[in-house]
This record gives C-alpha cells, structure tokens and sequence, in this order.
C-alpha cells in the first residue's frame, strides 16, 4: 500500500513510519491523519512487523497540525472539521496507547504541539540530543488542545507541563530525557543506530509478553488495587492460553536447566 505523506518500510520485524512532508516540517495535514489511520490498521495485521516505529522526513519529526489545512481551511465546513479532529485524536490516542505491538517514536528534529500526543501515545521515545521540542500555542493566542493537554497530564509533571504550556520555550532532547518525556536521547549521528538496537531487541521478545505488558500497565492506571490484581491474575491465564504455557515449558524450564539469566539476558537472546 503506498500513501502520500507517509512511506512505510518493513525489515527485521521493524516497520518504520516516516511522516513525509519534509517541506512543511511533518506538519499533520488532513491526508496524513487518514494515511496514519490505514497505516496503523494495515501494520496491525501484518505479522512481519513485529515493532512499529515513527519518525519524521528531513530535519523535522512532527511540526504539529498543519495550521492552514487543518484550521484554517476547514473552518467553513463544521462536519469535515469533525471527522478530521476525531481521526486525528483517535491515531494518536486510543490507537497508539492501545495498539497491540510496541510503539516508539524516533524524534530526528522539531517537534511542536499535536507532534506531543504522538510521543506521549507511544510505548517508548528517543530523540536526538538537538532535537527541539515546544509547545508554541500561547505565542499564537492558543491553547495546547485537543489531545496535547491530556498527553502533557498523563506524562509530564505538573511544573514541566505549565511551564511549558504557559511559556512556550523551546527545549532539547536532552532537557526531554531530563524531565522524563522520553526515554532516552542521543546525538544525531547516533540517532538511526540506536533506534534499529532498540528496535530488534523489542522484535525478538514474545509478543504476547509484550502485549500483556502494555495492557497491565495501561489499564492498571485506571483501577483500584483489587481490580488491578484480578485483571493481572486474567491476563497472566490468557497469557498461558495464548503462549501455551510456554513462559513456564521455555522460559522458566530453561533457567532452571541453567540455559540462561533471566534477569542478564532474553530468553530468544540465549537461544539464538
């Protein structure tokens, strides 16, 4: 399936989404939104890939909406604004933080406003120490809205997601790794590199371990202590339906027949 702002490659196990508007920064136009929504639904179901990653074209990951397209030029049509404002909160939202195989995004330049609800949306984020990062709304007379404020909620403290908000300065991946926006970040040069490690050890792990993984974790944020651990208990059961039992057959039998270190090193590591 080919797109017209978005390429879409696959190896390794790794799809890598490159969002292709390198003239406009990335900026999230009505058609990415609908090209992000068939790329998603399409890598959901393709068993080569394994981990998806996004990143952006040129010097840019995400300059956030396209503020002609998106605002401007659907002011006068009320029902085509909503589709596109529901598509656009659903990808990088429910779809992303729900998605069924890890998600990471590879931040390579700017990253501004709606770009943040990607990051925040996916599992885990590296970025290039000079990436730049800002939430420049306030300098236009706006507001970090749509799904930006709750990204900022969910992720970042509640200093760091004021100031910020409030003064719209700019910040590097280093300052975003500090805060704890992403996980880690790294010199350009390095950047590509460390995304395909990360992207192969995540490709080689069991993917329903991986899945269930998320799910605890998402969807204990929203329980109390005892639904959390009949939910764990439910999920560590489909876990053995799904697996056939194979975390205790390969993963624990083969500790304790000293084939490997659980805590040192993975299991598909040690046999491989």
């Amino acid at each position: 399936m080919t797109f017209d702002t978005i390429l879409v490659d696959i190896a390794d196990g790794i799809a890598t989404v490159t969002l292709n508007r390198p003239k406009k920064k990335n900026a999230m136009n009505p058609a990415l939104h609908r090209d992000m929504t068939k790329a998603l639904d399409m890598l959901r179901y393709d068993a080569s890939a394994r981990v998806v990653m996004i990143t952006g074209a040129g010097d840019a990951f995400c300059g956030g909406m396209d503020l002609k397209e998106f605002f401007t030029d659907l002011k006068d049509d009320p029902v085509e604004y909503d589709r596109i404002t529901r598509m656009a909160v659903e990808w990088r939202g429910r779809t992303l933080r729900y998605y069924p195989k890890p998600t990471v995004a590879v931040i390579n330049g700017f990253c501004f406003g709606g770009a943040f609800s990607i990051v925040e949306g996916c599992d885990l984020a590296i970025a290039a120490e000079e990436a730049t990062f800002g939430l420049s709304e306030i300098n236009f007379k706006l507001f970090p809205g749509g799904s930006v404020s709750k990204s900022l909620a969910n992720l970042m403290r509640p200093r760091d997601a004021l100031w910020y908000g409030m003064t719209g300065e700019p910040f590097n991946g280093i300052v975003a790794a500090e805060i704890g926006f992403i996980n880690k970040a790294f010199p350009a040069a390095k950047l590509r590199e460390e995304a395909r490690k990360l992207g192969l050890n995540l490709a080689q792990k069991d993917p329903w371990a991986l899945k269930a993984t998320k799910d605890g974790y998402r969807n204990s944020l929203d329980m109390g202590w005892d639904a959390a651990m009949d939910y764990s208990s439910a999920k560590e059961m489909e876990l053995v339906l799904r697996q056939g039992d194979k975390f205790r057959k390969e993963g624990i039998g083969d500790f304790l027949k000293g084939e490997y270190r659980p805590g040192l090193e993975s299991h598909g590591s040690a046999r491989g």
